[in-house]
């Protein structure tokens, strides 16, 4: 009953995930999940998890876990933080680190959950329009305020920034904490995370459901400088002290340690991708530069929405967002496997 409820709550508006269907036989491309399995090895260290040790509770600080990713990327243990996921990694830094006096700068089209934390930990934000190409400009973030946040490349559109520009934005804003969401980078983008040896108002979050294939796990993590990684951990131990079970910890340790398998499955969205703006460009689309492991595309003379429904009813499901005006007539697609993308292109060619 409503009557019950907190001030809070009555005033929030929830985040929405994308649609998990459950219909047998669709082509599902929504939720920007990767269409090849985990590595071997992931289940490999999974079945050996599956045992009489689950009485027990996990490592609340993960430190395994927090040793295979400073070793990936070079770092130390003090600079690695990990969370249930991306996006509770996300909540605590809203909370942590994006709670000040003045407003923090977004892009005005970006991951539709960063309006929902400042709604919930009642931050005060300020969005910032993309330019006429969809893109960030740094620019237009070079003006006091109490935190910055945008993933790169950029959701929904897939847009990257620059390294160079993202240094040309630590080098002005020193006052405050540049949060780079990197959920996507490992799709053809360069990674920002040498950079927090040099910039300490820098933290970079990465998730493993996308490139690692373990969205079902819930893994995700943050590295910055250790003043940044201290701030998160007083929150999450104010929160939930055993973020991580120990099926998540194994699962992405191996994840993180087997890098073969990790650019074999990133080359191959790399190269479906190309092949598929290749072949909606041909068919009329204007299709968005894309770094991620999904694409942007309109069509000049077809409705996004309902392209979108004629899709569903030959069981090819997409993603349409209704707001804001200026990105309703685009369809977000996610890079499947060739097969899956070729049914999409050829259902595609008869509607258009």
């Amino acid at each position: 009953m409503s009557k019950f409820w907190s001030k809070i709550v009555h005033q929030l508006t929830p985040y929405v995930p994308g649609e998990q269907p459950k219909i047998n036989n669709l082509i599902k491309l929504n939720t920007n999940e990767n269409p090849y399995g985990p590595s071997p090895k992931v289940l490999e260290a999974l079945q050996k998890e599956a045992a009489d040790t689950l009485r027990l509770y996990p490592d609340p600080n993960s430190d395994a876990l927090k040793k295979a990713i400073a070793d990936y990327h070079g770092l130390s243990l003090n600079q690695v933080f990990v969370g249930n996921g991306s996006d509770e990694v996300l909540a605590h830094v809203f909370n942590a680190l994006l709670k000040h006096d003045l407003p923090i700068l977004f892009p005005d089209i970006t991951y539709s959950f960063y309006p929902v934390y400042c709604g919930l930990y009642e931050i005060a934000f300020e969005t910032v329009a993309l330019n006429h190409a969809f893109e960030i400009q740094v620019d237009d973030y070079l003006r006091p305020n109490g935190g910055i946040i945008f993933p790169n490349p950029n959701a929904p559109t897939g847009r990257l920034l620059s390294l160079n520009e993202i240094e040309r934005l630590l080098k002005v804003n020193t006052n405050s904490v540049v949060v780079i969401d990197e959920a996507y980078i490992d799709f053809g983008g360069e990674s920002a995370v040498h950079l927090v040896k040099q910039y300490p108002q820098l933290l970079v979050t990465h998730t493993l459901s996308k490139s690692r294939s373990l969205a079902g796990l819930r893994v995700g993590y943050a590295v910055g400088h250790p003043d940044l990684i201290d701030s998160l951990h007083r929150v999450k131990d104010s929160f939930n002290s055993y973020p991580l079970d120990c099926f998540a910890q194994a699962g992405a340790i191996a994840a993180m340690q087997d890098q073969v398998y990790f650019d074999e499955t990133c080359q191959r969205v790399i190269k479906t991708r190309e092949k598929l703006v290749a072949d909606l460009e041909a068919t009329g689309f204007e299709v968005l530069p894309s770094g991620a492991n999904f694409i942007f595309a309109r069509h000049p003379q077809h409705d996004g929405a309902e392209l979108t429904a004629k899709l569903r009813a030959e069981n090819i499901v997409i993603r349409h967002f209704k707001k804001p005006a200026k990105i309703n007539q685009f369809l977000r697609i996610t890079v499947g496997t060739d097969t899956e993308c070729q049914a999409l292109v050829s259902a595609l060619k008869k509607m258009v």
